[in-house]
């Protein structure tokens, strides 16, 4: 029900919150009691300039009229006419709480606003004000809450949408820019959490990517799976968004993709390791990346598409989808390259990446390993799995030994110089 108090009380109640609160500002439109409402669970995604109207219809559909809290670190009250009532979807009430320091993060009513919330809302802004504000407080807690707990919808644009993932870019050195981190991959700006903070489902092995179109943010995001990869040893995926594109994801693990086309081409993109793709062939400290596996080491399935949902891809299994077109991409020694691409085809073994049959056995290996292949005689580089360079070895026939004994246990890349063959190999 709408608010029937006098005029005077509800501009007194105001600036009651916006001049006497210190920690935080708040703007509220609507019903101000509580209530509560069956609601199902949803993640929104945007890339940053703008909203996508249906999505975010699609986002508080989720909220079955309940109360939508918007929080942000920057900004005004600017959604909260919007997703009260310019988008045609009923909700009880929409609340913009803006945090002006790290001290709301614990008061007592921000937390009950939070935690009596049937959805929320992350705006843009600096994601490193959030994690810094939020890691490992109530409104963490709260937010976990909501998606895990009350099974309510959670969305974010640019900053907010950074944020949702296991493997979020923090920037807390600032923004990383592709053409730095492409040729030095361990740059400070490159800083990823490690699923520490936001739990959101389909999404704890992803980093998510914003802004992706302005500007060209394909190289820094390949970077970014490149680290993950190389410092925890798992493949991990992406998810991206240009800036008036939109992904929506339901409990079943169906991503929906908002676009305008063909109006427009606003693009959203799944980025994964190809099938067979093991650990970049040279990421090291201030060298230039290079992750090629004969130009094929990510697909990508990019999407343009219409304004109505319709076209999805499938979380579970990162490959099903309706709508889009592949492509494949590659580092080589700090170059970005995109191809056009068929799709990951996990029935494909080793010898599409290794096309000179290489190979090495036993393995695991005490150190002593033999070698067989086709190619001519050239280096055989050694790379431990954080990138560095272990032991170049010339081998000049077609069938040899090497002797790795002298190396720690561990994982170890093995690599051609000059090609794209590799293997690991674990000395045990």
């Amino acid at each position: 029900m709408r608010d029937h108090r006098p005029l005077f009380f509800l501009l007194f109640s105001f600036l009651t919150l916006n001049i006497t609160a210190q920690s935080y500002t708040s703007w509220f439109t609507g019903d101000e009691g509580d209530t509560t409402t069956v609601t199902q669970p949803g993640i929104v995604l945007m890339g940053g300039a703008g909203e996508h109207d249906n999505a975010m219809r699609w986002f508080l559909e989720r909220a079955n009229g309940g109360d939508v809290v918007v929080i942000r670190a920057s900004g005004s009250d600017g959604y909260n006419d919007y997703l009260f009532s310019d988008l045609g979807v009923e909700v009880n009430s929409v609340q913009t709480i803006r945090f002006n320091s790290a001290s709301a993060a614990t008061n007592p009513y921000v937390i009950e606003q939070l935690l009596n919330a049937e959805a929320i809302w992350i705006a843009g802004g600096d994601q490193y004000d959030y994690v810094s504000y939020w890691q490992g407080t109530a409104v963490e807690d709260a937010i976990n809450n909501l998606i895990n707990v009350k099974g309510g919808p959670v969305g974010g644009i640019s900053a907010g949408m950074a944020v949702l993932c296991g493997n979020y870019f923090s920037a807390q050195n600032g923004s990383a820019q592709s053409d730095v981190v492409l040729n030095n991959p361990f740059h400070n700006t490159v800083q990823l959490g490690d699923n520490d903070f936001l739990q959101v489902p389909f999404l704890s092995n992803v980093v998510t990517d914003t802004h992706y179109d302005d500007p060209d943010r394909r190289g820094r995001h390949a970077t970014f799976l490149a680290r993950k990869y190389v410092d925890t040893g798992n493949p991990t995926l992406g998810i991206a968004c240009d800036e008036y594109a939109a992904v929506s994801i339901d409990e079943n693990g169906q991503a929906r993709v908002w676009g305008d086309a063909p109006n427009y081409e606003d693009y959203v993109y799944f980025v994964r390791p190809n099938c067979d793709v093991g650990l970049p062939e040279f990421c090291e400290e201030g060298e230039g990346l290079t992750w090629n596996y004969n130009a094929l080491a990510l697909s990508v399935l990019r999407f343009n598409s219409p304004d109505d949902g319709s076209e999805w891809f499938d979380l579970n299994t990162w490959t099903e989808h309706s709508g889009g077109e592949w492509f494949n991409w590659s580092v080589v020694s700090g170059q970005f390259q995109e191809n056009p691409g068929v799709g990951p085809d996990c029935s494909l073994g080793l010898d599409e990446v290794n096309p000179n049959g290489i190979q090495f056995f036993p393995n695991p290996s005490n150190g002593d390993v033999s070698v067989n292949y086709s190619g001519q005689a050239q280096w055989l580089s050694v790379y431990s799995v954080q990138g560095k360079l272990m032991e170049r070895i010339w081998m000049s026939a077609q069938s040899t030994s090497i002797d790795l004994q002298n190396l720690p246990q561990g994982m170890y890349l093995l690599l051609w110089e000059g090609g794209q063959e590799r293997i690991q190999i674990l000395r045990d």
